[in-house]
């Protein structure tokens, strides 16, 4: 067998968590040290200081923390009710963990079309997938920019459901001065590693105005219990541990920094791809974007990014193959070309690297291959 050739290094890779802990080491190891010192492992101290800044970074009164996003969907469904023989409504261009939960409830999920602007809910969508059974709506706010919200929520006004949002991507996310977790009955978040407020672990949140919502969740998240070994109802282990309540809320402090950051990496990003033959983000029309992730699209998608590889660019889709067409979801009926426009942005999406501690070079230098592997008629 002949040597295959050696792997193109990465020059530029697509995340790179090293160069963040590097300059918040000390405050993180302090924070660590002094739950070691605390003795209160889970749901301790520094849960409870996460929860309260994180509550008013968001804007709102109230903030549960959990051990995962997931739990935190699954928390807010049960708070409202779900179960067999209601729809819930929500989008299919997402990870696939947005739909579990209304699995998990026994309810029937309708997945709905996206705007090919904002890749978020489509408002028109949504007001024509809503029935009598429907439970509760989740939109998604996409890649860090909010969803359309002012006519999602008239619709589910006008109905009497509860929206929830899923901000696993938009952390700061604003939308017409609202933040992302406050204008829904619920915000749910995700702290995964990669996120813009990620844990070096595994948590999620959940946000809201609503007092006894907030209550009903702590109890649930604690399995059930009104106070100690009093179990009220039926519960789960969603709690989140000290440490990661601890490094949330070092973490916190930097996110607005962090945030501004991405947003001129998004615009030296936009320069330096204009008038190249591929779709960049939309500019965002009435809030702040959060710039979870930059993602640009392109027909020959897997051509491009293979050519980006060869040059030492790596890159990430998000998210291949939608909701909708996931194996599991079969049972439903949904099938190829049942929400045209979130296969088309499945089919062609590119996630591009962007983090804060990116070096600005690096724009120019992946920049520099994408022209490259779009000069003389594009990837082959």
């Amino acid at each position: 067998m002949a040597p295959q050739p050696e792997p193109t290094p990465v020059s530029v890779p697509f995340f790179d968590l090293r160069r963040q802990l590097a300059e918040i080491r000390p405050d993180v190891d302090r924070a660590l040290a002094d739950v070691l010192e605390d003795g209160a492992y889970t749901n301790g101290p520094a849960v409870a200081a996460f929860e309260e800044r994180f509550a008013a970074f968001c804007g709102v009164p109230h903030c549960v923390a959990v051990n995962n996003g997931t739990s935190a969907l699954q928390l807010a469904l049960d708070a409202f009710g779900a179960g067999p023989g209601d729809e819930v409504v929500t989008v299919s261009m997402s990870f696939i963990a947005t739909a579990w939960p209304i699995l998990y409830a026994g309810a029937t999920p309708v997945l709905v079309d996206v705007s090919p602007d904002r890749m978020t809910m489509d408002p028109a969508a949504l007001e024509r997938a809503i029935t009598p059974r429907t439970r509760a709506i989740i939109v998604v706010h996409l890649y860090g920019q909010c969803a359309d919200m002012d006519p999602i929520l008239a619709a589910a006004a006008a109905r009497g459901i509860p929206v929830i949002e899923d901000c696993a991507q938009a952390h700061g996310a604003e939308y017409k001065g609202r933040r992302a977790g406050s204008m829904g009955a619920v915000g749910c978040f995700s702290f995964y590693p990669s996120k813009n407020l990620g844990a070096y672990g595994e948590g999620g949140a959940v946000t809201t105005h609503d007092a006894a919502l907030a209550e009903r969740c702590r109890r649930v998240r604690n399995q059930g219990q009104q106070e100690r070994y009093l179990h009220t109802e039926i519960g789960h282990n969603f709690r989140m541990n000290s440490f990661e309540g601890a490094i949330l809320s070092v973490k916190l402090a930097h996110l607005e920094r962090w945030t501004e950051r991405r947003n001129a990496l998004a615009r030296a990003y936009d320069a330096a791809l204009a008038g190249l033959p591929l779709t960049t983000p939309a500019p965002c029309p009435d809030g702040r974007h959060a710039y979870h992730l930059y993602v640009v699209r392109h027909e020959r998608r897997e051509a491009l990014r293979a050519a980006l590889r060869a040059d030492g660019v790596e890159t990430a889709v998000h998210y291949p193959r939608p909701i909708h067409l996931q194996p599991v979801f079969e049972r439903y009926g949904y099938r190829p070309g049942s929400l045209p426009v979130t296969e088309a942005v499945a089919r062609t999406c590119i996630s591009l690297p962007l983090y804060p501690e990116m070096p600005d070079a690096h724009v120019e230098r992946v920049a520099a291959a994408l022209r490259a592997a779009l000069a003389d008629g594009g990837p082959r």
